[in-house]
């Protein structure tokens, strides 16, 4: 049986579309098959396929091949030694019940269309394999926190429900955030069709505290920010709409994303640094990308 916690952002779609977002090489029906069989069930109760999500419900699977569709070549991947001692290098903190990792930035946290390598894969490396309690971006580095039981992902799911896990990311953005301190508040929706977020009044409510921790004059800053509300690229839009994008976000923030006259690094620069679970603070160091243009701006922590 797998076992999957139902993130903030995934709140109120359908069970079938959850599956679709997350395992869109999975048939609808045969979701819909193993629903009416009982093989897929939410908090323990048999579910339908259009029932609505909450956050911090657990959905079981039993008895489905979610590689289903997926070409072999992925569906069979085994880990080498070396790419499993590769993984086991990522973590930062493990104890009975859970596992926090540092996320390398451009791993994709689970599989989907076109995404032949994601970190859901490369769990073999642990034994027993740890459950996903919270996502990163593809794109994004650093704190992830993964759970050793069952038991384990409801306690923490639980509590970043609660809003009592709490994560501070670093950003390098383009252009300096004034005033350079304080909250950022707005509706958040879907885009169109695309996987793609924006600011609009029938959205749900996004808060972002920030701090300016070092700038360069007008030019570029290193910012602490901590999301109070877990919304889809919730940081990214705001900074963007804040006019200071994040340094590589051409996503949200196009041109303006990026800064002539050096060689900077073509990528996110966004990292999930901090991460405090019941009293204890965890700490992901910066990937490489970003020391180096940390360095060449001349921004320091």
């Amino acid at each position: 049986m797998q076992s999957f916690p139902v993130d903030k952002q995934d709140a109120e779609i359908r069970l079938d579309r959850w599956f679709k977002r997350y395992y869109p090489h999975v048939p609808t029906s045969m979701i819909q098959k193993a629903c009416r069989k009982g093989l897929i069930r939410v908090n323990g109760a048999k579910a339908k396929p259009e029932a609505r999500l909450a956050a911090g419900q657990i959905i079981e699977v039993k008895f489905l091949d979610l590689d289903a569709g997926v070409p072999t070549s992925v569906a069979t991947v085994k880990l080498s030694k070396a790419e499993k001692q590769e993984v086991r290098r990522w973590v930062l903190f493990e104890n009975r019940d859970m596992l926090v990792l540092n996320k390398p930035a451009g791993l994709a946290v689970q599989g989907g269309s076109g995404v032949r390598d994601h970190l859901d894969l490369r769990l073999e490396a642990f034994d027993p394999r740890p459950k996903l309690v919270h996502r990163l971006d593809k794109d994004t580095s650093g704190c992830l926190l993964l759970a050793k039981s069952t038991q384990a992902a409801a306690h923490y799911t639980k509590l970043f429900r609660q809003d009592a896990i709490h994560k501070t990311y670093l950003a390098i953005t383009c252009g300096v955030p004034h005033p350079l301190e304080g909250q950022i508040e707005s509706r958040m929706q879907k885009e169109g069709t695309v996987e793609k977020m924006r600011s609009g009044e029938e959205g749900k409510v996004a808060i972002t505290d920030y701090q300016v921790l070092d700038h360069v004059h007008k030019r570029a800053s290193l910012a602490s920010l901590q999301p109070i509300t877990g919304r889809t690229h919730q940081l990214r839009v705001h900074m963007a709409e804040m006019e200071c994008p994040i340094l590589g976000d051409g996503k949200y923030g196009g041109r303006e994303a990026f800064i002539d006259g050096l060689e900077l690094a073509k990528q996110l620069h966004l990292h999930a640094w901090r991460l405090e679970v019941e009293g204890e603070v965890f700490e992901a160091p910066l990937p490489k990308h970003m020391k180096d243009s940390m360095k060449k701006l001349g921004l320091k922590v």
